[in-house]
């Protein structure tokens, strides 16, 4: 029985790192492949590779972080065990949240210095700003750097008082910023500009809470039964409602990108498509084995969970591929 239980923190310090690089890495590879990056340099598309994936895997964490605080209160929890996990994960929100916005502010002068032809290093701060404010995707992601600034706000204030601010605060203030990127890119540009935002809003949401929870759940409860038992029948009930949303609005996403049902693999566009289902079909395959598992406390419960994650990493990837699409 000791050997179970260490196992869950010994794979904690090394899986977000995994999961994290597989996600950017796997954005890059798609993205140059499918030329799914439009930019004038390979180096500013690979930045901007990075840095769009890099915030996409940071904003998940941020709301898988902040759901797991909201469903570990429940019936069957004690007080202490949920004081005792708030702090650890508002310690985990506000050094994701730093990571976040670094990131952010990278992406921003990465894209300023591609919009303007010239080196990140040769773009000053006035044309760094007027690009800030005047399009559509500048604003966006300077709404992401409001979201994320509040979300480190709010775990920093808990942290100092205990309940100063409502648990489900972080989290909204997470899944907004997620948002706002998905909303000002290639669903901006779309025919169907309202059906598509709409779409794209509801997908993000939906996969962020899929893939974010069970990050978390795995990483911070993978052996503790006494929490796993509580928190797992809620959370099944969430994934099951996530991967219905996520497919149907992918589908939808998908017919109003797509002219004609051969595009699927006539342009890099359709490709990216045709991979992200594959890998979704394999996460919900493994989800339920998953699932189970964890409920049951059999070991190796991790491995199952972490393979499923690993999955959802690459598909992050090859979301933040998508959403750099013309």
């Amino acid at each position: 029985m000791q050997r179970a239980t260490a196992r869950p923190g010994t794979t904690s310090r090394l899986l977000p790192v995994l999961w994290a690089g597989l996600a950017v890495a796997a954005a890059v590879v798609a993205g140059v492949l499918a030329d799914a990056l439009s930019s004038s340099t390979f180096s500013a598309r690979i930045a901007t590779a990075v840095t769009r994936s890099g915030m996409d895997v940071a904003g998940i964490a941020c709301v898988g972080l902040g759901l797991l605080a909201a469903l570990v209160r429940t019936r069957g929890v004690s007080e202490r065990d949920i004081r005792t996990l708030d702090r650890r994960l508002d310690r985990a929100i506000v050094a994701v949240g730093g990571a976040w916005l670094v990131v952010v502010l990278c992406d921003t002068a990465f894209r300023a210095a591609d919009a303007y032809g010239r080196p990140v290093t040769a773009v000053g701060g006035g044309e760094l700003l007027r690009w800030a404010t005047s399009l559509a995707s500048g604003r966006g992601l300077v709404l992401t750097a409001a979201c994320v600034l509040v979300v480190i706000g709010c775990a920093t204030a808990r942290l100092v008082r205990e309940g100063a601010v409502p648990p489900r605060a972080a989290l909204v203030a997470a899944l907004l910023g997620l948002l706002t990127p998905a909303v000002t890119g290639h669903a901006g540009t779309s025919s169907d500009h309202e059906l598509a935002v709409i779409m794209s809003a509801l997908h993000v949401a939906a996969a962020s809470a899929w893939v974010g929870g069970l990050a978390a759940m795995l990483l911070f409860l993978g052996g503790r039964r006494a929490l796993l038992d509580p928190v797992v029948p809620r959370f099944s009930r969430l994934a099951t409602f996530c991967i219905i949303g996520v497919g149907i609005t992918g589908v939808l996403n998908a017919l109003l990108r797509l002219p004609s049902v051969g595009a699927l693999v006539t342009g890099g566009y359709g490709w990216l498509i045709i991979t992200k289902v594959v890998l979704l079909a394999g996460i919900a395959v493994l989800g339920n084995a998953a699932r189970r598992r964890l409920a049951a406390g059999r070991f190796p419960v991790l491995r199952w969970a972490a393979v499923e994650v690993t999955l959802m990493a690459l598909a992050v990837g090859v979301a933040a591929a998508l959403t750099q699409t013309a």
